[in-house]
């Protein structure tokens, strides 16, 4: 693979750098932001040579070239383009910039708690372990050294609002240090513990508001959007001091007032109206999931995969963060498993379906990827380009999320799905197993059912009966410049050449494959207007014996315009000194008055390259 003709291409078909805001690579992907994107070529980008896949995601046009090679294609791109490298960081800013306020709002949301799903999954973990022991054998709930891990297991989820502060402080710009304070000040021991309060009779009162109204002296364990709202004031008045009080006064003012205002205002208003808020919204969930038949839990199993495509999925975070604080059941977990698991399941068939190598190759690890948890490359690569697929996954979905509500599957932590989910499901095991199944077959089935592979498109141009068409895209050159004597003599029929700058050969019109060397090299057509066409692909390259080759097509298959008839690596060809310039030549010469050449240089796919008459 030329690395510096692919990065030529992607640049050409997203519209060249004018159209270019800010590139960066990561191990496996081109992250691209794009100016327009009604100007990018994405089924030209998904047909180049060492592209494995195309989406767009969070803002961001990613481009999957895979590991070893994005790297390589990146520093070309860059220096095609014009522009300085940047980081992923940078990329995901001036995505975030072209996102409208709700995005930014749900995505700002997501980053705050992003960070602490280690910290839930490993006590979730330890607590589902614990559980499950404790069924297998009753007196370790007796032992000592149950009592000292039954203690790690709900560190987290105790101090949880000083975990978001501290987190939600780093996303908005505010002094961790301060952060943590107004989480700690949030469930300080002199308040009544949230979990105790019961119905709220007899509770002290901490202050009143003109006596009409008084706030009760409880905690915020278990509450998650009063802290990030309490930290985001924080910030405010924070950056607000910095630029207004005097650098030699910045550091007794600045903290103090704002940890004081802060705090008052957290514990008067902000805690009190949204830890209300917050209770409206948990309850509103669970009633959606404890509807009878599951009709719920169908609803949002069948939805979860459309707000991945739109981005807003980063708000169930919050919604399992509550849940997990407020009872210690996340049921909302599986319903995301029943989503993935799905959309992975239709991807799946896909892979098993199509007869197309490179779709195969992506669509096969990315439904993996899902199983796992992880379903970008399965949504965006393979279910919505091809629509179906898509409806197959969230149809699995739905299915998966009935059964699990039916069966009060829930897990003990957030932030893993899919078979990873296995380990904090022990208490519900079977049903989560069901869950998993039911949203695979169903999703693998419709999918199967409803995915019809499709002919590559080929681009809606006049086809003249008395032309040939370019197989390959390159440049045309005159068959007397090809390095071998029979060929540019005219020899074996007269034609053109092409230096091609990728490797695929495609059929140029309707018509069926005669001849194909066993070593794939070179492929002859008959085509329905009768002329007999034969490409051959560099020179001497019979000598690799297949090395390099794959042939997509056998002799007698019929094949329509555009089908892909061989692809080969032109970068191993030259590694081994062999010319890749490829004749395409005209057989039945004799049944032709005149042949000419109509194309010189630059040529693509379907454009015309020989004239002939009769």
């Amino acid at each position: 693979m030329d690395h510096k003709i692919l990065a030529s291409e992607i640049l050409e078909a997203i519209g060249g750098k004018e159209n270019l805001a800010s590139a960066a690579h990561c191990a496996t992907r081109l992250r691209l932001v794009i100016a327009d994107n009604s100007k990018v070529k994405k089924s030209d980008l998904e047909n180049f040579d060492g592209v494995k896949g195309v989406f767009e995601a969070s803002g961001q046009l990613q481009i999957i070239l895979g590991t070893g090679v994005v790297n390589k294609v990146y520093a070309e791109f860059i220096q095609l383009a014009g522009i300085e490298a940047a980081s992923k960081e940078d990329v995901k800013k001036a995505a975030a910039a072209k996102s409208p306020w709700y995005k930014r709002a749900i995505k700002t949301l997501g980053d705050v708690f992003v960070p602490i799903i280690p910290a839930i999954v490993a006590t979730g973990l330890l607590c589902g372990l614990l559980g499950g022991l404790s069924r297998a054998f009753p007196s370790l709930a007796d032992s000592h050294l149950y009592t000292l891990l039954d203690m790690f297991s709900n560190a987290a989820l105790t101090f949880l609002p000083i975990l978001i502060a501290v987190s939600a402080a780093k996303i908005f710009g505010a002094n961790i240090y301060l952060g943590a304070v107004i989480g700690m000040i949030m469930i300080h021991p002199n308040l009544v513990n949230a979990w105790s309060v019961g119905d709220g009779s007899g509770l002290p009162t901490l202050w009143s508001w003109f006596g009409l109204w008084n706030i009760n002296a409880t905690g915020y364990q278990g509450h998650v959007i009063p802290v990030v709202i309490a930290i985001l004031l924080l910030s405010v008045i924070e950056k607000w001091l910095h630029k207004h009080v005097p650098e030699m006064f910045d550091l007794f003012v600045t903290p103090l007032v704002s940890v004081l205002v802060t705090g008052f205002f957290t514990m008067t208003v902000i805690g009190p109206v949204f830890a209300q808020v917050e209770s409206w919204v948990l309850t509103g969930a669970q009633w959606l999931i404890a509807l009878p038949f599951g009709i719920g839990s169908f609803v949002m199993g069948a939805v979860y995969a459309p707000t991945v495509v739109a981005g807003v999925h980063h708000m169930y975070n919050a919604i399992e963060l509550s849940m997990l604080a407020d009872s210690g059941k996340n049921i909302w977990m599986p319903i995301a498993t029943a989503a993935n698991v799905a959309q992975g399941a239709a991807a799946l068939a896909v892979a098993v379906k199509t007869q197309n190598k490179k779709l195969k190759s992506m669509a096969l690890p990315a439904s993996l990827s899902a199983f796992m948890g992880i379903t970008e490359p399965a949504i965006f690569g393979v279910n919505v380009r091809f629509g179906k697929p898509l409806v197959a996954g969230m149809a699995g979905g739905a299915c998966g999320a009935a059964v699990a509500s039916i069966m009060n599957v829930y897990a003990t932590a957030n932030g893993v799905t899919g078979i990873f989910g296995f380990l904090i499901t022990t208490d519900s095991f079977l049903g989560y197993l069901l869950t998993f199944a039911v949203a695979a077959v169903v999703a693998f089935v419709l999918s199967w059912i409803l995915y019809a592979p499709t002919k590559e498109k080929v681009p809606d141009k006049e086809y003249k009966d008395n032309c040939v068409y370019s197989p390959m895209n390159g440049r045309a050159i005159a068959l007397e410049e090809v390095p071998d004597k029979t060929f540019a003599s005219g020899t074996l029929g007269q034609g053109a050449a092409i230096d091609p700058m990728d490797g695929k050969v495609v059929a140029p019109a309707d018509g069926k494959v005669t001849t194909l060397f066993d070593s794939h090299h070179a492929v002859g057509l008959t085509l329905d207007n009768g002329m007999e066409l034969f490409i051959h692909i560099g020179m001497n390259t019979v000598e690799l014996e297949g090395e390099g080759f794959d042939a997509y097509v056998k002799e007698g298959d019929r094949v329509s315009r555009g089908d892909t008839l061989i692809t080969f690596d032109i970068q191993t060809l030259k590694n081994k000194g062999y010319s890749v310039i490829s004749p395409v030549i005209i057989t039945n010469t004799e049944d032709f008055k005149e042949i000419r050449r109509t194309a010189d240089g630059g040529i693509n796919y379907y454009e015309e390259l020989l004239e002939t008459k009769k």
